[in-house]
């Protein structure tokens, strides 16, 4: 086998058995495979897709191109990927829930990818904080406290780590079978029991429309059923941020209000006991879904969601006092700038995506992979859907490291939020739930 004759197939549109999958995977992860024929073969799958037995195959390939796990806990192994979007903070509050519930969350996050933030990064603005450990260090934390949130380490799927790098930088990111392959190789690498996947829908999300989003969402769970693991998705609104900020420690503060009860952000809430209702029924810890969606209400109502967060932030190398010290421990920006409402009205709508951009141009995100960021930016006190505002009334505030920048960002959101004479409807939540 060698590359071009993959390429050639595929550019062709013919089949590509298991063998050749797992060829080109392990080229990939080895060097074999040239930076060039990688951007060739993710282009090629981009406009000519893959059949299922080919995404299956290359999932697969992906996943066995580096360590896979095996566990001997007295809980399932459970798990959650999102998908992507705007002030979704989800992971940070999910994983500490399920683990109280009983559940083990070895959990191989990412980095921001395009508009969209990272779990990786925001969990990085917590000083001291190693989100890179090897798989021994995940396997120790996550039998010891219960979840243990960490980047891919070099032995774990390094052939999506290879591609995962070259769609950001070819224009490749929205296909769909290169994103089914990309979530699913890392997942199924952890040596998951159960997995609840959050397919974001919405100007905030890769997929914008319905029929996208759901095609997306079978793939996901067509792919990892055949696979071996035991998937459920649910398709959640992205039309708006999902709590009302956007920047790494902003979102933090966020989580962090929720856990501790302060402030709960009802979005944040209802997402997170959805999604850890369906993967606690699907690893035997509650009867059904909204058995275990109450389960992960009491968790986080009781404070012992908060407890495990604090005890794996300790772990991973930050603050030993974090859940106490929260506010005094987080990164702060220098600059707070109000972005203000044009005229008077509701909110109809808003372009989530060029809320993401903007972090980006902040410093909260890449524009290139080697791209250092800045924990601090962003926005918060976002304005959300239906919400009434009066004239000059603030819609968000610029946390940035000038005023040259803040400004730069307000003139950058002129049109991000329209403002109408009469009240919009409010989307779902959830908007449907796919299970095959």
């Amino acid at each position: 086998m060698d590359a071009r004759t993959i390429l050639t197939r595929l550019r062709d549109g013919q089949p590509l058995s298991e063998a050749q999958l797992a060829w080109f995977a392990t080229g990939l992860a080895s060097g074999t495979v040239t930076d060039a024929q990688a951007g060739a073969f993710a282009m090629a799958a981009l406009l000519n897709g893959l059949t299922t037995p080919e995404r299956v195959g290359l999932t697969r390939a992906m996943r066995d191109s580096g360590k896979t796990l095996s566990w001997n806990l007295p809980g399932p192994v459970l798990d959650k990927h999102s998908t992507g979007g705007i002030g979704d903070c989800v992971s940070l509050v999910l994983a500490p829930a399920l683990a109280a519930c009983g559940a083990y969350v070895p959990m191989i996050a990412g980095r921001g990818l395009g508009h969209t933030g990272g779990t990786l990064d925001k969990l990085e603005s917590i000083p001291g904080y190693r989100a890179e450990v090897p798989v021994s260090a995940l396997k120790s934390i996550t039998g010891q406290i219960g979840c243990a949130i960490v980047g891919a380490s070099a032995d774990i799927a390094p052939a999506d780590k290879r591609l995962y790098a070259v769609r950001d930088v070819t224009g490749t990111v929205e296909s769909i079978d290169l994103i089914v392959a990309s979530i699913l190789s890392k997942k199924l690498a952890a040596g998951l029991e159960g997995l609840v996947l959050d397919v974001k829908v919405g100007s905030g999300a890769f997929m914008k429309d319905m029929q996208a989003a759901e095609a997306l969402a079978r793939a996901l769970v067509e792919t990892a059923q055949g696979a071996g693991c035991m998937t459920t998705a649910l398709i959640t609104d992205m039309s708006q941020p999902l709590v009302a900020a956007a920047g790494n420690a902003l979102e933090v503060i966020e989580v962090m209000e929720t856990l501790t009860g302060i402030g709960v952000t009802p979005a944040l809430w209802d997402i997170t006991c959805a999604l850890g209702g369906e993967v606690l029924a699907l690893g035997g810890l509650a009867a059904d879904a909204a058995d275990g969606a109450g389960r992960i209400a009491r968790v986080l109502d009781n404070g012992e969601a908060a407890l495990k967060f604090g005890e794996m932030v300790a772990e991973m190398g930050g603050p030993a006092d974090f859940i106490e010290r929260w506010p005094d421990r987080l990164p702060a920006a220098p600059v707070v700038h109000e972005l203000r409402a044009p005229r008077a009205g509701w909110v109809q709508a808003i372009d989530a995506h060029a809320i993401g951009l903007a972090v980006v141009g902040l410093g909260g995100g890449r524009r290139r992979e080697r791209d250092r960021i800045n924990p601090s930016v962003g926005l918060s006190e976002i304005a959300a859907l239906g919400d009434e505002v009066g004239q000059g009334e603030v819609l968000a505030l610029i946390h940035a490291t000038s005023e040259t920048d803040a400004e730069a960002t307000a003139a950058a959101l002129a049109d991000a939020f329209t403002i109408a004479e009469a009240a919009a409807d409010i989307p779902p939540l959830v908007h449907q739930r796919i299970l095959s």
